[in-house]
């Protein structure tokens, strides 16, 4: 009869343990819907796609085409760093399986360097702007492990700017113009992370990359514009996600 107590009293421990891991996380895992927010640091580059004959000095309309520039020797986008805040909404399609959508709001900038034969030309262009991004993501998860999960992630993103700079138009000099992009965008994003399980909430640190499908310039009769044929955005996004 105390071995039966005994052995009672063990099965209802056990379970009691295994239903409080369960609960860990605050619940996120046991509803179908659930919310969060999210913290990202961001890296950013376009990918340049020049023209044959990019080299060439840029001839100003304006002023019975002189040549206002010297001859290019390289054209490249270094990374620039930024980051985003965002809300996240996610639902459970299977213990696997979730769809999810974190609109955010992003401030970064993004950069194109010139290089000229006269050093003096030299100039990096920086491309001002908020942006609001509405993903949409699938995500695969692990089993559970305790008090953690891996996933993969992947899905599509459109982009949609809400503050840039106004290019002054024609009546500047041409090396005071700007380096336009377009408004709107949609990217593909694929990415890695981990959930992990405290007693009140569910932090999941996430790595991501996004690439642009369309091409992010503006067509301007400028000397930063005309010698490129295409900009594609690469993106880098580290996150920290509370749910």
């Amino acid at each position: 009869m105390i071995k039966l107590r005994l052995l009672t009293i063990i099965i209802l421990v056990c379970c009691s343990n295994k239903l409080f891991a369960q609960a860990w996380g605050g619940g996120a895992d046991q509803n179908d819907l659930s919310f969060g927010f999210l913290f990202s640091y961001v890296q950013s580059h376009f990918d340049v796609v020049k023209k044959p004959d990019w080299q060439t000095p840029f001839r100003d309309p304006q002023n019975n085409n002189e040549a206002v520039t010297t001859f290019r020797k390289a054209i490249f986008s270094p990374s620039s760093p930024g980051f985003a805040v965002g809300f996240i909404t996610r639902y459970r399609l299977t213990d696997h399986l979730e769809t999810r959508v974190t609109p955010s709001l992003l401030f970064a900038d993004r950069k194109v360097a010139y290089y000229y034969d006269n050093p003096n030309e030299n100039v990096v262009k920086s491309v001002q702007t908020t942006t609001v991004d509405f993903p949409l993501q699938l995500k695969l998860k692990s089993d559970r492990i305790a008090n953690m999960r891996v996933y993969l992630l992947g899905g599509l993103k459109y982009s949609q700017s809400i503050g840039s700079k106004k290019d002054p138009g024609d009546n500047i000099d041409p090396t005071e113009r700007l380096l336009r992009n377009v408004k709107g965008y949609s990217s593909y994003e694929v990415g890695a992370g981990f959930d992990i399980y405290f007693e009140y909430f569910k932090l999941s640190p996430e790595i991501k990359f996004s690439n642009s499908f369309t091409n992010m310039l503006v067509q301007d009769n400028t000397p930063y514009a005309t010698p490129l044929s295409k900009l594609g955005l690469r993106t880098l996004m580290f996150s920290l996600i509370f749910e």
